[in-house]
């Protein structure tokens, strides 16, 4: 059952009882929250998520509430608790649903061991990823939105799932974070794009999301094995330049960018380095999205 075919006051009823489970690519993630800018997120980012059955285990419990009781009424606050703690800083409710998505992401980087995590956006075409390692500002984000209303599957804006045996990435198809000038940039390059309401003045700036497309959700257990990792710097008005990165810096770098490569010692290492070794390396540096998505375009047509 879609989570579409639930009317808004039984979705906002299951997620003020802690009832609502949703389907994301290989979790199962039970929210508990009141709040209604939560609720109203969720019934447009995730229409076409698939709900979990009832009583069925869930990877990740999830409560999005209210502040003590005093702080409550001083300042109204959506706060984030997991495992008795606040890990993540309270936000206004005019913010919460960008805290819920903040918050999913923290509990998988932190819990989910079973993958090799990479802080990396990540798409995929014909059974080839497109891994896409950065930190905040580098416009990962931002050039995979672009990418997947242009063909690619999204895979995930944040985090890449490695399965370090199989050697393959683990689809996690969720609403992608926009932040700033990135919202309009996209809406301009994609007019249809799905985005939702716009977060203001959070520690990030602006921030909204764009929804994942319904095909993309429905394959969220076909995983795909190595093909590119790109290194994306956005600077305004640059010319695009995708230039050859060698492997033992792009291993270096990755393993860098990892949240839990220390955790998986010498089988990290191997699964990293042969999916370093099974794909094309590169730095790119770009000032716009159609001449960005050009040379990606290209770069995939030349692959051997």
């Amino acid at each position: 059952m879609k989570l579409s075919e639930l009317s808004q006051s039984e979705l906002a009823r299951r997620a003020s009882s802690g009832t609502l489970a949703i389907r994301c690519g290989p979790f199962v993630v039970r929210l508990k929250t009141p709040i209604p800018s939560i609720v109203r997120g969720i019934v447009l980012q995730y229409s076409e998520h698939v709900l979990a059955d009832d009583g069925e285990f869930a990877d990740f419990q999830l409560d999005l509430g209210l502040p003590s009781l005093l702080r409550r009424w001083l300042r109204p606050q959506a706060v984030f608790r997991f495992g008795g703690e606040e890990p993540l800083t309270p936000l206004g409710f005019d913010q919460a649903y960008a805290l819920f998505e903040w918050a999913l992401n923290w509990v998988i980087a932190q819990n989910a061991n079973q993958y090799l995590i990479l802080h990396a956006a990540v798409v995929e075409r014909e059974g080839r990823v497109l891994i896409l390692p950065g930190p905040p500002g580098s416009g990962k984000s931002t050039l995979s939105a672009a990418l997947v209303h242009r063909g690619w599957r999204l895979f995930s804006d944040e985090l890449t799932l490695i399965e370090p045996a199989a050697r393959r990435v683990a689809p996690l198809p969720r609403p992608v974070s926009l932040k700033n000038e990135s919202v309009p940039a996209i809406l301009r390059f994609e007019p249809r794009a799905v985005i939702g309401e716009v977060a203001h003045n959070t520690l990030k700036g602006s921030v909204a999301h764009m929804k994942p497309l319904p095909e993309h959700v429905a394959r969220a257990a076909e995983g795909a094995g190595p093909g590119w990792i790109v290194f994306p710097t956005f600077e305004e008005g640059h010319e695009t330049e995708l230039v050859p990165r060698a492997k033992p810096d792009t291993l270096l770098e990755l393993a860098r960018n990892s949240f839990n490569y220390h955790m998986h010692r010498r089988a990290g290492f191997d699964a990293l380095a042969d999916f370093v070794d099974g794909s094309a390396c590169f730095d790119f540096r770009y000032g716009d999205l159609d001449g960005s998505v050009a040379a990606i375009e290209r770069m995939a047509a030349e692959a051997p």
